[in-house]
Order: C-alpha cells, then structure tokens, then sequence
C-alpha cells in the first residue's frame, strides 16, 4: 500500500513539474496569438495601402487585403504552437496537418467551398462594390466581398448575406455593369387612331425629357393588336441605377399621358360586350323538357 502511494505521488509530482516546465513556452504561445491579434490588422492596413496604390481593379486590392490577413494568423497559430510545445517542430505540424486533412475536408468542406468561391470571385470580377445585382430572388447593392460571404443591401433597406458558393453557382444579373440600359414600356391606343401619328406624338414626348440617352436612339414599335386597342411599346435608354430608371420612368408615363391628351390619343379601357337575350322568347329548353315528361307519363 506504501509502495502505490508511493508511486502515485512520484506520479502526481512528475506532471505537476511537467506543467510548470512547459507553463512558460504555454504563456509566451498565448502571448503570440494576442500579438498576431494586432499584427494581423497592421498587415492588413499595409496590404491594403500597398494594393492601392499598386492595383487598380477594386476586387484585387480586397483579395490582398483579406489574403494578408488570413496569412498572418496563420503564421502567428503555427508560432504560437511551436512555443507552446518545444517539443513539437514545424515539420511534426505539417504531418499532422496531411493526416487530418481528409477529416477536415469533410468537417469543413461548406467553408472550403465558400473561401474558394470567394477568392474566384475576386479574381474573375463579374461585378464589384457598388455594382447592383439581382440573384436568385433578391435585388440590391454589392455592399461587401469577403472570402466566405457576399453582403448585398437591398433596395428596402435590408442586409442579405448570401455565401459565395451560392453566387459562384447561381446566374448573377448585374444591372450596372454598363453605362447606360434600357427600359421598355408598353402603351395601347385606339383602333381609330392613326398609327404614323401616335407613333411619332410618342417618340416627340420622350425628346424633353431630362436623363434620356440620345444614343441609342429612343424607338416606339407597335406589337399587336390587343382586345381592345392597338398595343405599341416605347423603348428609351438611361443610366443604370435603378433610382434613375424609376425617376425617369415616371417622367415618361406622365409625359406620354400628356401628349396622347393634347393630340386627342384615347388610351382605352379593356371593353368587354354582353348580349342580352330575351329569355320568354328562348326559354323553349324547358318546354321541350315538359313536353318529353309528359309524354313518359303517358306511357
């Protein structure tokens, strides 16, 4: 019983030595991950001032500066654990490393493929900060692109998060990526209205107003015949942002509201005709009807 005790305080005394031995490289190793805390910002900054001066493409610059600062906690991790474990040399890391790589991949394999995504969009750059995209079912403005997530404000004020693997996969609509687009808006006339004339009273609407692109020209094409009146669409050229697109679509409908009103251009309501019979003279269903009861009554 001695001799166990004995050898459990042998134990108990080789571990707490043990700790004490290895509590300052524990310490210093903390000590790094707080500085890399710091020095991973200070990468940052400088990266991103660097690239700036360097780089003129918005998407690159922001590549660089979050690049930096993944690489720079990731040299201050493999310091820190260095420190912390004498014993462990970087090599030991690495072989660690390739042989958990397969479980890791699989534990992590959503954020692997939103960093790959993120860094792909960044590189091949189908729009940038600013620009206003419509994906999936949301519509907004490119706030923020960083290496997992793409940040998109919506028109209603709204934060969308949306991670990059979706947007690297899915059909991006980028509604600013030219300088000018164009908005078609459809009208309808009378069938008594001369078609030369409504056409050029429309197209003369559209030459006094403010933010229409000249080139292209402004066109109205007439379409078809509808229900009730002949169907046209005039189509005309703007800046790209849809706060212009909106403003000066208002000013289109009111403006071509005008001109219809002073060159005596109906726009007509949908008409609909209904027949009214009378039904004492066509109601001869139901005598038919009477005429073949009686007839089984009397058989």
């Amino acid at each position: 019983m001695t001799e166990f005790l004995s050898e459990i305080k042998t134990t108990l005394l080789e571990l707490v030595g043990k700790g004490v031995a290895t509590l300052p490289g524990f310490l210093f190793g903390i000590f790094i991950l707080v500085a890399t805390r710091y020095l991973a910002g200070v990468a940052q900054r400088v990266a991103s001032r660097v690239a700036a001066q360097a780089i003129k493409s918005t998407s690159l610059r922001l590549l660089i500066s979050q690049t930096s600062f993944v690489l720079a906690w990731t040299v201050g991790i493999l310091v820190a654990c260095i420190a912390a474990f004498p014993g462990l040399a970087l090599g030991d890391i690495i072989g660690l490393l390739g042989l958990g790589s397969v479980a890791i991949g699989f534990a992590f394999q959503d954020i692997f493929k939103n960093f790959l995504a993120g860094i792909l969009l960044l590189l091949q750059e189908p729009f940038s900060l600013g620009d206003q995209i419509i994906v999936e079912d949301y519509e907004g403005t490119v706030e923020g692109i960083a290496l997992r997530s793409t940040q998109i404000r919506t028109y209603q004020g709204e934060l969308i998060v949306m991670p990059n693997s979706i947007v690297f996969t899915s059909p991006v609509q980028v509604l600013t990526k030219k300088p000018q687009r164009r908005t078609d808006l459809e009208i309808g006339v009378d069938y008594n209205t001369p078609l030369p004339m409504a056409r050029d009273t429309l197209l003369n609407a559209l030459n006094d107003i403010e933010g229409i692109h000249l080139d292209p020209s402004s066109e109205v094409d007439i379409v078809g015949f509808g229900d009730s009146s002949i169907d046209l669409v005039v189509r005309y050229w703007t800046a790209p942002q849809i706060a212009q697109v909106r403003r000066i679509k208002t000013k289109v409908m009111i403006a071509l509201k005008q001109a219809c009103d002073r060159n005596n251009i109906s726009i007509p309501y949908p008409i609909r005709t209904v027949y009214m019979f009378d039904q004492e003279k066509f109601d001869d269903h139901m005598e038919s009807g009477d005429q073949t009861l009686a007839q089984q009554g009397e058989n």
